[in-house]
C-alpha cells in the first residue's frame, strides 16, 4: 500500500481540524490550541478494516446452509436404485385361523306375550325385571264388554232351545195329522190330495225340528266363544323367567284386530345366553358346530367371554345382495353381565395348530422388480448367507392373516426371508445426524 503524502491545514485561530488519512475529504480531528504548545499538526493515522466477526458469520450461516440443503436434497429427492432389503427368519410356532363377524347377544328362549282380544288395560301385575312362573296372572283388561257379550250369547242360547221345542212340538202333531189322514185315506173318507198334503206338512216339521236344533248348535257356539273371549282377558304367563320389557301401560287400549299386541317379553332363563351372529357366506365354511368362539361387548372392552358354537343355520340372510347365515354362539352367564341386545364382535376358530412352519403374509407377497412372477404359485425370495437373492417356491396351508403356514418347499427354520424393500426414507433416517429427521417426503 502506497502512503498518501500528509496533507496539512493551518488552525483557524486557537484550533482547527487535522486530516486524517483513510478518511472522507473534509473529516478529520478536532484539535483545540489554546496555547497549551501542542504542536500545530498530528502525524497521519493509517486505519485498517476490521472484518473478523463478519468473516465468521459468514461461514457458519454458508455451512448451515449447505448441511440443510443437503437434507433438503434426501428429503424431497425421487427414488433411487434400491439395493437393501427387509428380512425376517423363518420360525415355528402357532397359528390360529379365526373368523370373524358381529352378532347380538340374546337370551336362550323369549317370549313374547301379547292379548288375543282387543281392549283397555284394566291391571298390570308385572314390571321390567319382574320375575315370573308359568300360569301366573301378568295383566287384566277391561271385562265389561265381555262379560256383556256372554250374557247376549246366553239369551241367544235360551231363544233357540225354545224355537227346538216348538219345532218338536210341531212334528208330533204333524206326525198325528199323516196318521190320522193314513187311516181316513183306507177307508176313504179322505182324497189322495189331503194325504199327501199331510206328508207333506210332517216332513216340512221335519225339517224346522233341524234348522231349530242347529240354531242351537250356532247359539252354544256363540256362548262358548263369549267365555272365551271373556278367559283371555286375564293375561298369564307362559313359562318362568324374568320380564325383559313391558309395552303397555294401565288404561292404554291395545287393538288384536289384525295382529296380536306384544304386552311383554319373558325371557326364560338370563343364565343361559345365546349369541346370534352373522357369518358371511365366504367364511362360513369353516365355521362348524362345536367350534370355540371368543367375543368382546362394549360394556366390558377389557373382558373376553367364551362360548361354543351350538347351531350353523341353513337360511340364508341377503341384505343388498350380500348373503350371510346366522351362526348361535352358546354362553355360560351365571355372573349375569351379558344383557339382552348388547353387540357382540365375535371371533369363531376356524382352525388351530401348535409349532407349525410359518412365514409372514408379506413375504408371500413380495415380488422383486423386474423379475417374472406365476401369480398363482407361491414361493418367496431367501437370502443367502452371500447376500444373494433366490426365489423358493412354496406350498401353504393354513393362515391366520398374519403368519401362513408352509407344508412343502427348500425351506428351513432360520432362513430369512424378504418382506420388502427398504425405501430411500428409512436409509436417510437411518444415515442423517439426529435431529435431521425432517418428517414424512412430500412427493
Amino acid at each position: 500500500m502506497t502512503m498518501q503524502p500528509e496533507r496539512q491545514r493551518e488552525p483557524a485561530g486557537n484550533g482547527g481540524v487535522l486530516p486524517v488519512d483513510g478518511m472522507p475529504n473534509g473529516a478529520g480531528v478536532i484539535v483545540a490550541n489554546h496555547g497549551t504548545g501542542l504542536p500545530a499538526s498530528l502525524p497521519s493515522v493509517k486505519r485498517k478494516p476490521y472484518r473478523g466477526p463478519r468473516l465468521r458469520l459468514w461461514l457458519a450461516g454458508a455451512a448451515v446452509t449447505a448441511l440443510a440443503g443437503a437434507a433438503l436434497w434426501v428429503w424431497l429427492s425421487p427414488d433411487a436404485a434400491l439395493v437393501r432389503y427387509k428380512t425376517v427368519p423363518v420360525d415355528r410356532g402357532p397359528i390360529v385361523a379365526s373368523v370373524t363377524a358381529t352378532g347380538t347377544v340374546n337370551p336362550v328362549v323369549s317370549v313374547q306375550v301379547g292379548s288375543q282380544v282387543s281392549g283397555k288395560i284394566a291391571k298390570l301385575f308385572a314390571d321390567f325385571n319382574s320375575v315370573v312362573t308359568e300360569g301366573q296372572v301378568i295383566a287384566m283388561i277391561d271385562d265389561k264388554p265381555f262379560r256383556a257379550r256372554v250374557k247376549q250369547a246366553t239369551a241367544t242360547l235360551k231363544s233357540a232351545r225354545g224355537n227346538l221345542a216348538r219345532a218338536k212340538t210341531t212334528l208330533a202333531q204333524r206326525a198325528l195329522e199323516l196318521n190320522r189322514a193314513s187311516r181316513l185315506r183306507i177307508r176313504g173318507f179322505v182324497s189322495q190330495a189331503e194325504l199327501d198334503l199331510a206328508k207333506t206338512n210332517y216332513r216340512d216339521a221335519q225339517a224346522q225340528v233341524e234348522v231349530a236344533q242347529a240354531q242351537v248348535d250356532q247359539a252354544e257356539a256363540a256362548l262358548s266363544s263369549a267365555e272365551l273371549d271373556l278367559g283371555y282377558t286375564t293375561i298369564y304367563s307362559p313359562v318362568t323367567g324374568t320380564v325383559v320389557s313391558r309395552n303397555v301401560d294401565v288404561g292404554q287400549t291395545v287393538a288384536a284386530s289384525f295382529q296380536t299386541p306384544t304386552l311383554f317379553v319373558i325371557a326364560q332363563d338370563l343364565s343361559l345366553m345365546q349369541v346370534n351372529a352373522n357369518v358371511s357366506e365366504s367364511d362360513i365354511g369353516g365355521v362348524t358346530e362345536g367350534n370355540a368362539a371368543e367375543f368382546r361387548v362394549d360394556a366390558y372392552p377389557n373382558e373376553v367371554f367364551k362360548g361354543t358354537v351350538t347351531q350353523v343355520r341353513n337360511a340364508p340372510i341377503s341384505i343388498q345382495n350380500v348373503v350371510t347365515y346366522d351362526v348361535v354362539i352358546g354362553v355360560d352367564n351365571r355372573d349375569f353381565k351379558l344383557k339382552p341386545g348388547m353387540t357382540a364382535t365375535v371371533s369363531i376358530v376356524a382352525a388351530h395348530k401348535e409349532g407349525v412352519l410359518r412365514v409372514p403374509n408379506t413375504a408371500l407377497r413380495f415380488r422383486l422388480p423386474g423379475a417374472p412372477a406365476d401369480r398363482k404359485k407361491s414361493q418367496v425370495w431367501v437370502v443367502d448367507p452371500e447376500g444373494r437373492l433366490h426365489p423358493v417356491p412354496v406350498s401353504t396351508g393354513l393362515t391366520d392373516g398374519t403368519f401362513t403356514e408352509i407344508i412343502e418347499g427348500e425351506l428351513g427354520e432360520g432362513d430369512r426371508v424378504v418382506i420388502g424393500l427398504e425405501s430411500v426414507e428409512e436409509r436417510a433416517r437411518q444415515e442423517l445426524p439426529p435431529g435431521f429427521g425432517m418428517g414424512p417426503r412430500i412427493r
